[in-house]
């Protein structure tokens, strides 16, 4: 079997809260609580949940923009959940992002030629005539005419601006991409076009990508296998079609039922959430989904160990009793004896 590219193991990304006159630390926000998975060369898994489940702050500790509370990030066999600047900045060669709103992530004072040039004078790669060479390659390579790199990013439209951070992000030739919700800020129409480039960009290339979305219609078009968050948690993980096909976890189920469908007269039985996201800087002490829509068994799950359990081959569920089918949790509760 293939060693993973990138194993994550038990990570927790938690953010001090202040407050009082000393400013003294009075909570934390458990952005991330606990998140275990593993991404294989040319891999695409894809990550979902609702806005605020910790999604972003999960890719962003990948990388290390944040650096990790706990837990471990594994690359290539290489521990770097504590690893200095120093010794990262040679992994960003193999480790790159592609962020939300490319018009933030680019910088407006540059040309998109220092732009797409700035990875490889970081690395020191190549001389003036080869960057300017490969910059555009680069542009070429993402459907951008080489005149673009005397342009500055404001002068382009939403999805061409995506485009350039796409380039940047493969200018090196990573291995693993980060990409953080890359098409929820493009027109629909723009959307497919970018999801287009970025598959033949991987088969090309063999990236492997940690797709990071709340469009589950996008997700499954892109994923290999999703990964579905809450609250911190991942609460069920598995095949992309066996998770559009048979979702067990009701988070899960809930998500997929708001997927519109196309045609207008095809009955869809929706699934209307109840209550509240609980805080990250306060969570339940059991069942997160529970306590949001006050499940009879609750109490049951109060300090009780939730982590994913394998239901069924390669599909990972929750060992939640106010998440699953009877069935399910009786499956789970004895495989995770």
């Amino acid at each position: 079997m293939e060693s993973p590219l990138l194993s994550v193991n038990g990570l927790k990304v938690h953010f001090p809260v202040h407050g009082g006159v000393l400013k003294r630390q009075i909570g934390a926000v458990r952005a991330v609580d606990d998140v275990s998975l593993t991404i294989a060369p040319g891999e695409t898994l894809g990550l979902v949940g609702e806005s605020g489940c910790g999604k972003s702050t999960l890719g962003k500790a990948i990388v290390r923009l944040y650096r990790p509370n706990a837990g471990q990030i594994v690359f290539e066999g290489r521990d770097i959940t504590r690893a200095s600047q120093s010794q990262i900045r040679p992994l960003r060669r193999d480790m790159q992002m592609i962020f939300q709103d490319p018009s933030e992530s680019l910088n407006a004072r540059h040309s998109v030629r220092s732009i797409l040039e700035e990875p490889y004078i970081i690395h020191n790669i190549g001389t003036k005539e080869e960057r300017r060479r490969w910059v555009n390659e680069l542009l070429d390579r993402v459907g951008l005419p080489s005149s673009s790199a005397d342009k500055y990013s404001f002068e382009f439209s939403g999805g061409q601006r995506q485009r350039i951070g796409i380039a940047r992000a493969i200018a090196l030739k990573p291995k693993l991409i980060i990409c953080d919700e890359p098409v929820s800020a493009l027109d629909v129409s723009v959307q497919s076009q970018v999801l287009n480039l970025m598959l033949e960009l991987q088969q090309e290339m063999g990236l492997a990508y940690l797709f990071i979305a709340h469009d589950l219609a996008v997700v499954k078009h892109i994923s290999d296998r999703v990964a579905v968050m809450y609250l911190g948690k991942i609460v069920e993980l598995a095949d992309a079609d066996e998770i559009y096909r048979d979702p067990r976890h009701a988070y899960t189920q809930a998500l997929l039922s708001a997927i519109p469908v196309a045609d207008p007269r095809a009955k869809k039985k929706r699934i209307l959430l109840e209550g509240d996201v609980p805080s990250p800087i306060n969570p339940p002490a059991g069942s997160a989904f529970g306590h949001r829509i006050s499940h009879p068994l609750y109490e049951q799950t109060m300090d009780k160990d939730l982590r994913l359990t394998e239901l069924s081959p390669d599909h990972f569920v929750a060992a939640d009793p106010c998440c699953l089918s009877p069935a399910d949790y009786a499956a789970v509760a004895k495989a995770s004896q």
